[in-house]
């Protein structure tokens, strides 16, 4: 029974209160991942992406997620509106019992040029999708081989709504931002029948700008803002671009980055845009009071994002930012 009960400690914490999101450092490589407004916020027909997170692996069994997407544009409307669809699927696990959760989401965004020049962009996005919660009691050192849990797995839907504003009052300068809410309906997660057992609510609040500093460097600074039940997580920082080819048959550019994660952790990044590929990198060092365990390790996510673009002419119709 003192086993059970260890397992029990570790479990419940997870099981009862409220459900934390997955979530990732780097906000915008893959961008529809933290607002659905943001499917078809690019130049091109489709975007795929997959991100891989692993976290705390210095301190315990890591904590790894990995996210998968893919958008493709149903119609456009020359260069004034458009419709886009995307899927999204998620597999996040952790822990000696490997306790996760497992989504598939659909998502459909609809965009509108506000001015005759196609400066300003406004963009209303929804996504629904259905979510599976469990873990693995046959790695479980149960006292009693008879014993057994009456639940193991918990199925609900999630469903989410955002807005983003793109706008570039000049070639040198862009700003793209937005708010989002998940988990709306707010799903009981509970493996017992409890009512007070549900994922919370999440509002998220993103800006990115980019700045042309020179004739091929520019600058970006970053804001993320975001808020679920009793936790709050502020990032912040800015990064450097440097364009090497642009304006001709590909696009080529490196790109790197600093953030703080306010209390937490000091993140960096890098990324590299080659044609129609984005390939990302980034490291989040542990500074908060975990880290005399972590050792300052926290976690490392690869991305790798590809954009298709079917008619060149089409493209360049909304005057969006690639990624």
């Amino acid at each position: 029974m003192k086993r059970v009960f260890a397992i029990l400690c570790l479990v419940l914490p997870m099981l009862s209160g409220v459900g934390q999101d997955i979530h990732f450092s780097q906000v915008d490589a893959d961008p529809v991942l933290l607002n659905p407004a943001y499917s078809g916020f690019y130049q091109g027909d489709g975007r795929f992406g997959v991100l891989y997170r692993n976290q705390w692996a210095s301190v315990s069994i890591p904590y790894q997620t990995l996210a998968l997407t893919g958008e493709m544009a149903l119609w456009r409307g020359g260069s004034r509106k458009g419709l886009s669809a995307g899927v999204s699927f998620f597999n996040d696990h952790a822990g000696t019992l490997h306790y996760g959760t497992v989504s598939g989401h659909l998502s459909l965004a609809y965009y509108c040029a506000l001015n005759r020049a196609g400066t300003s962009i406004l963009s209303v996005g929804v996504d629904g999708g259905w979510a599976q919660s469990g873990f693995d009691p046959s790695r479980a050192e149960m006292e009693d081989g008879s014993e057994s849990f009456a639940m193991q797995k918990v199925n609900y839907p999630l469903f989410a709504a955002g807005l983003a504003w793109y706008w570039q009052p000049t070639a040198d300068f862009h700003l793209k931002a937005g708010l989002s809410a998940r988990n709306i309906n707010r799903p009981n997660i509970s493996y017992m029948g409890l009512d007070n057992t549900f994922m919370e609510r999440r509002l998220s609040l993103f800006a990115r700008a980019e700045y042309r500093c020179w004739q091929n460097v520019s600058l970006l600074p970053v804001a993320t803002w975001q808020m679920q039940g009793e936790y709050r997580e502020l990032l912040y920082g800015a990064d450097i671009k440097w364009y090497i080819e642009e304006g001709g048959s590909r696009e080529v550019s490196l790109r790197a980055g600093l953030a703080v994660r306010h209390a937490d952790a000091v993140v960096a990044n890098m990324m590299m845009e080659y044609d129609a590929f984005l390939f990302s990198f980034s490291y989040d060092a542990n500074v908060s009071g975990l880290s005399a365990a972590s050792k300052g390790f926290g976690a490392f996510e690869l991305g790798l994002v590809y954009r298709f673009v079917h008619d060149s002419k089409k493209t360049k119709r909304i005057k969006c930012p690639q990624y």
